[in-house]
């Protein structure tokens, strides 16, 4: 299955910040997207995800034949986790299964989804809140991994995390891969190095892949005013 982006724009009164996005994301890849501070990939993400209107162009998945894509295709990660504060992580994690369990496939036990992202048992039950910055971007994480969505846009999903948390979720983005498009947007260069199957770049609002070399990925950020 493949994701297909064609003449994708997108502008902010004077500024045009996606000037015409054409690039096809092939399932059971990790995407690096990469890009210099307001090069337009949050706003990328936000038009996949429909969080924002287009201007022109259009996506679509394609398997032999074109498929819409719809809210149910794709998982976004933001950088800065939004969650319920007046739920504790149990009732939040339970709403959600609730609301969603005709599309939740496998459905494990509370518990067991907590031991996925590695929230102990003491903070189960404790109002989101209380949670810091990370446990609160691990329940993100998580209620995506239940869902399931074919395409998942991860926005920095490892910057808040502690080396054991963020170790882990490398292994499950992994363990995913292969079912799955996951582009992950980022700016620490070695984790997309080393995490990733392929470098894409957003430069000028044009999304185009690179070789992984991390000397050529700089030479060509350095060439983009944006920042």
């Amino acid at each position: 299955m493949q994701f297909i982006i064609e003449h994708l724009k997108k502008g902010y009164e004077e500024k045009e910040v996606l000037k015409d996005i054409n690039f096809t994301f092939e399932q059971g890849k990790i995407y690096g997207l990469l890009g210099r501070n307001g090069a337009g990939k949050t706003t990328l993400f936000n038009c996949l995800n429909s969080d924002l209107n287009v201007e022109m162009g259009r996506f679509y998945l394609y398997d032999g034949e074109e498929h819409n894509v719809d809210m149910h295709h794709i998982g976004y990660v933001t950088s800065t986790p939004t969650v319920p504060e007046f739920l504790t992580g149990r009732e939040f994690l339970q709403f959600f299964i609730d609301i969603n369990k005709d599309n939740i496939q496998d459905l494990k036990s509370i518990d067991e989804y907590f031991e996925i992202v590695g929230i102990q048992q003491e903070d189960r039950d404790r109002l989101l809140k209380d949670y810091s910055h990370g446990m609160a971007n691990k329940m993100q994480m998580l209620i995506n991994l239940i869902y399931n969505p074919f395409i998942l846009l991860l926005d920095e999903p490892l910057t808040s995390l502690d080396i054991v948390a963020a170790d882990e979720m490398k292994r499950i983005l992994r363990n995913i891969r292969d079912n799955h498009i996951l582009i992950l947007s980022t700016h620490i260069m070695e984790l997309a190095m080393e995490m990733c199957d392929e470098i894409v770049i957003l430069n000028h609002g044009i999304l185009q892949s690179v070789e992984k070399d991390q000397e050529k990925i700089i030479t060509m950020l350095k060439d983009d005013n944006n920042d």
